[in-house]
């Protein structure tokens, strides 16, 4: 048996229309921050109430869309889902340059994405569950939404590449090479707020792009140059959800006796857990609900730290982390040997799991090519790699690709013995992890200049190697896979099941809340040391530890 097990199939038509979306929203992530500060020159920490607002409209919407799926049908708000998302996508699209209507324009955009979003994110998992509601296939329900996440992380984890590729690209057509820290300098020379260090700064910049004209047009130039770059770059959101419909309609035959809500299935006589178990007692819904309550109140922390990606993770990448790499650490930065390193994994896995003689062989041989491939890679790369800021993106996903299979392995294995840790357990060593995760990133962060201090000299006086944020977002995904993909499993069968997609909506909505306060972080990100800032994170996801094991023996006797 492989590693997939005998799942239906509509799993892989839902995880792969949900990889198609997720890989067009993190393109658009990966750069977002960098977005909105090159070309509005948005402070950090108006850049990050934006950021917040989106991602909190991102994930509360859901609650509203499954609501609304609770009433009108999943499928159908999924479709309504991807064609609102595409035009968000599209107006984000756009390079325009017209000031106020610019940025209406643009906040329009990200109302449309969050809204499309919110009926299409939250109602496909509460389809995926909903094929897992057959007794058959119940006890395989958490080994399926870790399937089902590292599919969604297949697409995160191109992502930051194809952002990168895409605005390299434009950038090289108007005559300049990618550098993150131009656009700050630039709209600082504009605004007449920069000090005299960081004009040295900005001049050294201006001949390293061989620039002829005068620094004014300069700034004007590069600026606009790479805000177009972005957008061109959104655009790549727009090709993935094409695909994502053509597979979600395609494949509709796999999982549409799953699109249809609670009282449709009992009317249809379908053999659903809530068929067999029978039907619950109002105390024992209210009693499952208040569980679910308060796992979400406590989700909310973790995703206040785990959302940083996105912002003072990749200000911190930018400002701090060296951006030219040697040696063996340029690997991490090339996309084809990362991916080798994926298919080399998923070929042991399949190898120790085939039973047949044709798939050994195919897995053997994958594994060759992939090892062969990476080695002629590293051994053909530059000797100098430059990199960007938003590239640390890829290594969260990365991590829960090839981490999956191990998750998986070791969760089946204490199944079998009894001793697997229930979804909330799961949950609070999840904090645990995350806290750990931002006390090495302090630990990193010690004798570094504060973000004031390198706004007025321009520069960072010392830069650390990228393998400390690296070290971080694999203790964040460490976290993440005992966190996410546990708790959305924990909603799909702990919902009272007229609740479901109110439920899961109320999951994201946690989630929601946690991401707005990822804004309160970057307003820190200004006079306070480094490590102070991540000292804050690591209080928050201990905290949240401490509470949810003293409300353990709770939780679980109310979702038994």
């Amino acid at each position: 048996m492989s590693i997939l097990g005998n799942h239906p199939k509509g799993l892989y038509a839902l995880a792969l229309a949900n990889t198609g979306e997720r890989f067009g929203y993190y393109t658009m992530i990966a750069i977002f921050v960098l977005y909105l500060q090159a070309k509005y020159g948005f402070s950090e920490g108006y850049a990050s109430t934006v950021y917040g607002a989106f991602l909190a409209a991102v994930y509360f919407m859901p609650l509203i869309g499954g609501i609304m799926a609770d009433r009108f049908g999943y499928g159908k708000m999924i479709n309504y889902g991807f064609a609102i998302m595409f035009a968000g996508y599209l107006c984000l699209s756009l390079p325009m340059h017209g000031g106020a209507f610019s940025l209406a324009v643009m906040f329009a955009a990200l109302v449309l994405i969050a809204m499309g979003t919110g009926l299409f994110k939250g109602n496909l998992q509460v389809l995926m569950g909903n094929l897992y509601d057959e007794p058959r296939y119940s006890s395989m329900r958490d080994t399926a939404f870790s399937i089902f996440y590292m599919a969604i992380n297949l697409g995160a984890f191109f992502a930051p590449s194809a952002a990168n590729a895409v605005t390299e690209y434009f950038l090289s057509r108007k005559g300049f090479v990618y550098d993150a820290s131009i656009p700050a300098l630039a709209h600082g020379y504009l605004d007449g707020s920069i000090t005299e260090s960081s004009m040295e700064v900005l001049e050294g910049l201006r001949q390293a792009q061989h620039y002829s004209g005068d620094m004014a047009s300069f700034c004007n130039s590069y600026i606009t140059a790479v805000s177009d770059s972005y957008s061109y770059s959104f655009g790549v959101a727009c090709l993935s959800l094409i695909l994502s419909v053509l597979i979600y309609r395609v494949f509709r035959k796999t999982y549409i006796h799953a699109d249809c809500r609670s009282s449709q299935r009992t009317d249809k006589g379908e053999e659903t857990i809530a068929a067999v178990a029978g039907e619950l007692t109002p105390g024992q819904t209210r009693k499952r609900i208040v569980a679910l309550l308060l796992v979400f109140a406590i989700v909310i922390f973790f995703w206040m730290a785990f959302h940083q990606n996105g912002l003072t993770l990749t200000f911190f990448a930018r400002d701090y982390t060296a951006h030219l790499i040697t040696g063996d650490g340029r690997m991490w930065f090339d996309t084809v040997t990362l991916t080798c390193a994926i298919v080399f994994i998923y070929s042991l896995v399949f190898l120790f799991r085939s039973a047949t003689m044709r798939g050994r062989i195919f897995s053997v041989s994958a594994a060759m090519v992939a090892a062969a491939t990476a080695i002629y890679r590293y051994n053909t790369a530059e000797e100098v790699v430059s990199i960007n800021p938003s590239i640390f993106q890829q290594f969260n996903p990365f991590f829960v690709i090839v981490l999956t299979p191990l998750s998986v392995w070791i969760f089946s294995m204490l199944a079998k013995r009894g001793k697997e840790p229930s979804a909330p357990r799961k949950i609070g060593y999840g904090m645990i992890v995350a806290a750990a995760a931002f006390m090495i990133l302090a630990a990193g962060s010690a004798g570094l200049m504060t973000p004031d201090q390198v706004k007025a000299a321009g520069v960072s006086s010392r830069l650390v190697s990228p393998d400390w944020l690296i070290y971080t977002y694999l203790s964040l995904t460490f976290a993440e896979l005992l966190l996410s993909p546990m708790g959305i499993s924990f909603v799909s069968k702990v919902a009272p099941p007229r609740y479901k997609g109110a439920m899961m909506g109320c999951w994201f909505a946690a989630t929601a809340i946690g991401n707005y306060l990822v804004s309160v972080v970057g307003y820190l990100w200004g006079g306070l040391p480094l490590w102070c800032v991540w000292g804050v994170l690591m209080a928050c996801c201990l905290l949240s530890a401490v509470i949810i094991f003293s409300l353990m023996k709770r939780i679980e006797a109310a979702t038994r």
